[in-house]
């Protein structure tokens, strides 16, 4: 459950929903989840062979295996530096779905017609004391559970989050695929249409399915290999995987049988990016009969989901730190407290103060720049090199790999498996990280 929580996040619930809506709906859904199975489940089972062969964070883990004078744990340096860049954003962004649970349970959108809500997003995003504030009690709540230690504080409260939230959004699913109208965005979201594939373009649809499938598994930074390194040796990494890769896709399909039948419902289209979920499903929920509890369970789950990742990455910052610099968990949570809070500054101000700063071309944001770095070279780089330290008898070797992963009970690795991760699965992350610069 506390791996699921690392994974299920906004690549779940806001990201994949606007990206399938995108992409041309159920024809994404079919590349994601092929992606997700032949690219994701192989590589995270090489983060927690590396955690659980370790039982160190992610630079002292590459430290532990590496032979000699060998420099794979630079990789565990470019981890860390993506576990504290995702989190200079996803810091700002759970604090979003934390305003709008507010303003939903409060009743602040009741009457609001949807050029208001937009107006009301833009006031959020135009005041640094609205946006800062949130993300320092997301920060703070974050380090205060990290420093309770992993089973009284980040398992506990995860597995609570958790059950809520699939609890939440199976109720919400079922609301949303009863809407009068709503049949249509099912058909959109789970009937293939090669042609809306063909108009968005093959390619694209292709790269954007792969990179989701790193993005919702956090891939590539440790965030996995540190609960590898908290896994005993009872049962086999793949199993573990497979079962964490289908809770996570689980959310992240429901999420979409929420979203989609609504917009439906309510003649809404489906592809409109962020605003989606922050100007568009207001409006909705204004709409439906007792359309307040309904946005207010929905950002609650939203914000679950984004937090139980949150508590993910901070145990992997936390962690580093107590391994690096011999500090106790308390000194690491006090000094990640103001580190993280001090980095999650430059978002939240990319909105207001330095709106002028636009890195990746008109109309960007600091965001956009972080999630670039983030989605489109760290995690996909990080995961090749996770890889071919896996593979390589220039790294850990396979032989390693394989006799760690399969230890304990559950699926074994197959037969035909090195032979993939060995020459195929390494040409398709080269392409994914290639295609990506030429893109941007």
């Amino acid at each position: 459950m506390l791996s699921a929580g690392c994974a299920i996040g906004i690549g779940n619930v806001w990201r994949f929903p606007y990206i399938a809506g995108t992409y041309g709906g159920g024809v994404f859904v079919l590349f994601y989840l092929f992606f997700l199975v032949t690219m994701g489940v192989p590589v995270m089972t090489m983060e927690f062979a590396a955690g659980r062969a370790s039982r160190k964070s992610i630079v002292r883990s590459f430290q532990a295996l590496e032979k000699p004078g060998q420099k794979w744990h630079l990789n565990g340096y470019l981890g860390m530096a993506g576990n504290y860049l995702l989190m200079m954003f996803y810091t700002t962004v759970t604090g979003w779905m934390l305003y709008y649970f507010y303003q939903m349970l409060s009743g602040k959108f009741e009457g609001k017609d949807t050029q208001q809500v937009g107006q009301m997003f833009s006031d959020m995003l135009a005041s640094p004391q609205i946006l800062g504030v949130c993300m320092v009690i997301v920060v703070t709540a974050g380090i205060f559970v990290c420093s309770m230690g992993l089973q009284k504080g980040v398992e506990r409260i995860t597995k609570i989050m958790m059950s809520l939230l699939l609890a939440i959004i199976i109720v919400l699913a079922v609301h949303s695929c009863t809407l009068k109208g709503g049949m249509d965005g099912l058909k959109f979201y789970l009937l293939p249409d090669f042609q809306k594939m063909k108009d968005a373009g093959v390619w694209e649809t292709i790269t954007a399915a792969m990179n989701q499938a790193f993005f919702t598994l956090s891939l590539g930074i440790g965030a996995m290999g540190i609960f590898g390194s908290y896994i005993d040796k009872k049962r086999s990494l793949l199993g573990e995987s497979v079962s964490i890769a289908i809770l996570d896709t689980f959310v992240a399909l429901v999420s979409g049988l929420i979203i989609f039948p609504a917009c439906f419902a309510f003649g809404i289209s489906p592809n409109q990016g962020p605003s989606l979920i922050f100007i568009t499903l207001p409006g909705i929920f204004n709409s439906m009969a007792g359309g307040r509890i309904w946005g207010t369970l929905f950002f609650i789950f939203m914000t679950f989901a984004a937090f139980s990742t949150i508590l993910a990455v901070f145990e992997n910052i936390i962690s580093c730190g107590m391994d690096l610099f011999h500090w106790s968990r308390k000194q690491s949570c006090l000094a990640n407290l103001f580190a993280i809070t001090l980095l999650s500054l430059p978002c939240v101000f990319g909105y207001n103060l330095w709106s002028a700063f636009q890195p990746l071309g008109e109309n960007s944001t600091v965001l956009d720049l972080e999630d670039f770095l983030v989605s489109n070279l760290i995690l996909p780089i990080g995961s090749l090199c996770y890889l071919l330290f896996c593979v390589s008898r220039f790294g850990w070797g396979y032989e390693n790999y394989q006799k760690e992963a399969d230890t304990g009970e559950g699926l074994k690795l197959p037969k035909l498996m090195r032979g993939y991760v060995t020459y195929v699965l390494p040409a398709l992350l080269v392409f994914l990280i290639i295609k990506g610069l030429i893109d941007r």
